[in-house]
């Protein structure tokens, strides 16, 4: 099958303007007659349902916390990226495309990208008008910091509170659009299925999570804003309900899942301390503009600073590698995250790790005190700071944080073309939902940026020259495609409620996770994938015969909920091992071991994989069809990445 990107002709500056003229229009009085479905509320959903319904369209809109505030989006601390050159230090509109697609290692649509960088510069007038309380400096601008992967300023923040703060923005327009009736919110709604009909989309099936009724819905377009696959590994940064079913069933209907490999590993998290978890936290990127990260220079340190013969204060500097500044002088603590989280791997793996576990580095803010003192640090980081101390009872302002790479962002997700439609018409994916816009690695306080671009600013485009092209006809959930998959659902939950076996859901998940980690995470094999290929088979095979669902359908049943996400979790593991080896090349944070430079860094082959790999379901226990669309750069030429 032939995929088309539907990447407009023209000059790349000119590429979306021209675009948006030749979209067809729907006319303000007919915008009413249509439906649209948003599933998810975070910052692409909620912004794009505000934004459709502030258009005229009547939007319904679903998630399963019991406020759309309480979606992900709030855990993003450090910032939203945007080319304002407040700063006048160099940037662009063109910087900030060529810093991505640099960052996402070349496996990135260009012209996605450069329409994320010239809409960055209107989403913070957006959220401005909104009342978010972006920083500011002495002079009344609103205040920038650098973030990895870029040598300007121009990641605009609300403390540590970013995410939380856009969120906010976005929901009260989204409040004022259901206060006047044009969103209908539904709470407290699992998506758990796509309707088709005719090959559209036209609706989904969901159950009511506080007394299990499986409900249809209409619509002439369905939206899904339901954020990344994360929890695949079990611990993430991601909050715990966060998950991949939405996605998932779509795929299983019939769009495709692009590059699931793709996952972004955060290296400023702290440190796994046990089974016990069930989550990580994340420290914001933010804290490399002045922390330093640094290893002990010799095995010896390390085994007195793992044992507390030493505390960090003690080891002195000439005894101290700063091996990112040693390393990547040019970008020193801020390269990117993959780069980050590969050398404090390599420092673990060499022996000089830290912390009881000896799986840490330090991040250091004791020259940043006595610089800036600690006064003005607290002042930029200071809920960071408190954070770290509640989880870990140790103060960062006396002592270095202890950090490490964890699981974050996806990269992967719904193939979507130029409008955001995945190949299903009628079905659309933003956000972190969708794979487009950060290849194989996501620079730091992008993810807020495409969230906010593809609701504010490009779907209520890009879904206006659909249902143009559909009309207004209203959508019947009498229409027996509705029914039947309804029925599928129903037969699907009482699957696995039937499970009563020794196991809890929970179990099988977190074994889930240590295979994916162990071989499907930082460092790849093809032998280690392979492996992990069985060991999921095996597990999702025991799944199917020994986990226990307990209670039923009829009631809040946390049980059933997380069952069903787990399910989805080892099918989509399997692809996901699937892509890594297909994919024989390190790119990004995927590292092969067969594919480095002599250097010890990525090296990834451009003759061969320089394509987006999106695959197609052909049924349960049925090898997936890869699809691939070429990636063609025109305006930045792929080279080997160097941050030295």
């Amino acid at each position: 099958m032939s995929l088309d990107a539907k990447i407009p002709q023209g000059p790349l500056a000119e590429k979306w303007s021209k675009h948006k003229f030749n979209l067809k229009l729907v006319n303000p009085a007919n915008k009413r007659k249509y439906d649209i479905i948003v599933v998810g509320t975070g910052l692409a959903g909620a912004s794009a349902a505000a934004s459709l319904a502030e258009l005229g369209y009547n939007v319904k809109a679903f998630c399963f916390q019991d406020s759309p505030r309480r979606a992900h989006s709030i855990a993003a601390q450090g910032g939203i990226n945007a080319a304002k050159n407040y700063q006048n230090d160099g940037d662009s509109v063109y910087r900030l495309f060529y810093d991505t697609i640099k960052g996402g290692d070349y496996r990135s649509r260009e012209a996605n990208v450069y329409r994320l960088a010239e809409v960055s510069v209107n989403i913070i007038d957006q959220c401005v008008a909104q009342g978010v309380p972006f920083a500011r400096e002495y002079g009344g601008l609103l205040d920038n910091r650098s973030f990895g992967g870029a040598q300007v300023s121009r990641t605009f923040y609300a403390r540590g509170q970013t995410g939380q703060q856009l969120l906010l923005g976005a929901y009260s327009a989204l409040n004022r659009q259901i206060h006047k009736g044009k969103v209908k919110m539904y709470t407290r709604t699992e998506m758990l299925d796509v309707v088709m009909i005719d090959g559209h989309a036209k609706g989904i099936v969901t159950r009511n999570l506080v007394n299990g009724q499986i409900e249809t819905h209409s619509g002439h377009a369905v939206l899904l804003c339901t954020g990344g696959y994360g929890n695949v590994f079990y611990l993430s940064t991601n909050a715990i309900g966060s998950n991949v079913t939405a996605a998932w069933r779509a795929h299983k209907r019939g769009a495709f899942f692009a590059n699931p490999c793709y996952t972004q590993i955060h290296p400023t998290c702290i440190p796994v301390t046990g089974d016990h978890q069930s989550k990580l936290t994340l420290m914001s990127e933010s804290l490399r503009n002045d922390g330093r990260v640094w290893a002990p220079k010799t095995h010896e340190i390390a085994e007195k600073l793992r044992t507390k013969q030493l505390t960090a204060a003690q080891v002195a500097e000439q005894d101290r590698d700063y091996f990112l500044e040693r390393k990547y002088p040019a970008f020193g603590n801020l390269v990117p995250r993959d780069v980050a989280s590969r050398n404090a791997k390599e420092m673990v793996d060499d022996g000089r790790g830290v912390g009881g576990s000896g799986i840490a580095v330090f991040l250091d803010f004791a020259d940043a005190i006595k610089r800036l003192g600690k006064e003005t640090v607290s002042a930029k980081y200071g809920n960071l700071f408190d954070m770290y101390y509640q989880i870990t009872n140790e103060d960062p302002y006396t002592q270095p944080m202890r950090i490490y790479p964890a699981v974050h962002y996806t990269m992967g997700g719904l193939w979507v073309d130029y409008n955001l439609s995945t190949n299903v018409p009628g079905l659309y994916a933003l956000g972190e939902c969708n794979f487009s816009d950060h290849g194989a690695n996501r620079l730091g306080a992008s993810a807020l940026m495409q969230g906010l671009a593809d609701g504010y600013f490009v779907i209520p485009y890009t879904v206006g020259d659909y249902l143009a092209s559909i009309g207004p006809k209203p959508v019947d959930t009498n229409h027996p495609a509705f029914e039947q998959t309804k029925k599928e659902v129903t037969d699907r939950i009482a699957k696995l409620l039937a499970l009563k076996g020794t196991k809890t859901v929970n179990e099988y998940h977190r074994e889930l996770g240590h295979i994916m980690w162990e071989y499907c995470g930082m460092a790849r094999t093809e032998e280690g994938l392979t492996k992990a290929k069985g060991l999921i088979r095996e597990l999702r095979e025991d799944f199917w015969k020994n986990a226990l669902v307990v209670g039923q359908n009829e009631e809040v049943n946390n049980s059933l909920e997380r069952a069903g996400r787990v399910a989805d979790f080892l099918e989509l593991s399997e692809l996901t091992v699937d892509d890594a080896l297909m994919r024989k090349e390190s790119c990004g944070g995927h590292f092969r071991l067969e594919s480095q430079t002599e250097e010890g860094e990525a090296l990834r082959n451009d003759d061969v994989f320089s394509f987006v790999a999106a695959w197609q379901y052909k049924g349960d226990n049925q090898p997936e069809e890869l699809h691939k669309e070429a990636l063609n750069f025109e305006f930045v030429h792929p080279s080997q990445r160097s941050y030295k």
